[in-house]
């Protein structure tokens, strides 16, 4: 194609795309796909995936925890000429993934999404963060064609579980945090056995229809991790760790909120709107407004807007 008739149509996309716009009447937007339909897609996917490729079991269970992500190696079977499946290489050293990962499911947007797990090592340390907890990891992301999109390779800079995608704030938890950690002489840190495993999401619990720039809508997305330490969050400062805040247990803190300010306790320094913040409603100072209940009804007063006493002079 030469250059006159490149330009022409470049001018005729340009011209189809100006023509076409969000706020144009003529626009129609692609609705959503259902939830409970795309789940049965995904689950299809991922069981299919896991039924066609291994990982080397082997190498990774020789006794030692310190492994990396790098370790992990996830391989396709082999097939004939004819496209089909042939059966596992050396399986005294590789294991379909579909025979080694653990099955857990998780009700989102009042759809039960199934999602797996390969766990390398649980973890050492006495810690299994939060779904709201600051983390610090290492990671590596990609599509089930094999297709890298996303990883991190400095575990300084903690994520806030919060901000990330609901697959992620229901598997981290699962694993523990390092059992020790060294800072060499250069400043760098060494941690030893700690959590690092596979997680495969459907699309459903991880971007959907929203995937940022690199994804296909609809992914359904492998990560693999190495989990190092955690510290617990209190958003809003005000004295109650924000997984506390997750009031009926249902590991969203968004729905959360007492007073009916539409704004959620986690970040409400005055979560039952009774005119004094959270944190000075831990009458007895010991940095923890959960135990304090002046009235004895049950209910702690950072969280009952009636209580008989507060601690306003503070």
């Amino acid at each position: 194609m030469n250059l006159k008739n490149s330009l022409i149509v470049l001018l005729v996309f340009v011209i189809a795309f100006t023509a076409c716009k969000p706020d144009d009447p003529t626009f129609i937007p692609v609705p959503d796909r259902d939830r409970t339909e795309q789940q049965v897609v995904d689950r299809d996917s991922l069981i299919g995936y896991m039924e066609t490729h291994y990982y080397n079991s082997a190498a990774l269970s020789t006794g030692g925890t310190n492994y990396t992500i790098d370790d992990i190696v996830i391989t396709e079977l082999p097939q004939d000429e004819n496209g089909n499946y042939l059966e596992l290489p050396n399986p005294d050293d590789n294991t379909l993934l579909i025979d080694a990962v653990t099955t857990y499911t998780r009700t989102y947007f009042d759809v039960e999404y199934e999602y797996y797990v390969l766990e390398i090592n649980e973890g050492g340390g006495d810690t299994n963060p939060n779904f709201t907890d600051l983390v610090e990891l290492v990671y590596s992301g990609n599509t089930l064609d094999e297709e890298v999109f996303d990883s991190a390779i400095n575990p300084n800079n903690p994520f806030d579980m919060v901000n990330l995608i609901e697959g992620w704030r229901n598997v981290i938890p699962k694993f523990k945090t390092a059992a020790s950690f060294e800072i060499n002489p250069d400043g760098t840190v060494e941690y030893s056995d700690y959590g690092i495993g596979v997680m495969f999401l459907p699309s459903g619990l991880a971007y959907f229809a929203n995937p940022p720039f690199g994804i296909d809508v609809y992914s359904n997305l492998i990560f693999k991790f190495e989990l190092y330490r955690a510290q617990a969050n209190d958003h809003d400062q005000d004295g109650v760790m924000s997984h506390l805040e997750d009031l009926n247990g249902n590991m969203d803190i968004d729905d959360d909120d007492t007073d009916g300010d539409e704004l959620p306790n986690f970040f409400d320094v005055d979560d039952d709107g009774d005119g004094v913040f959270t944190i000075f409603e831990d009458l007895d100072e010991d940095g923890d407004p959960t135990n304090d209940d002046s009235d004895n009804d049950g209910i702690p007063n950072y969280l009952d807007a009636d209580s008989t006493e507060s601690n306003q002079d503070n």
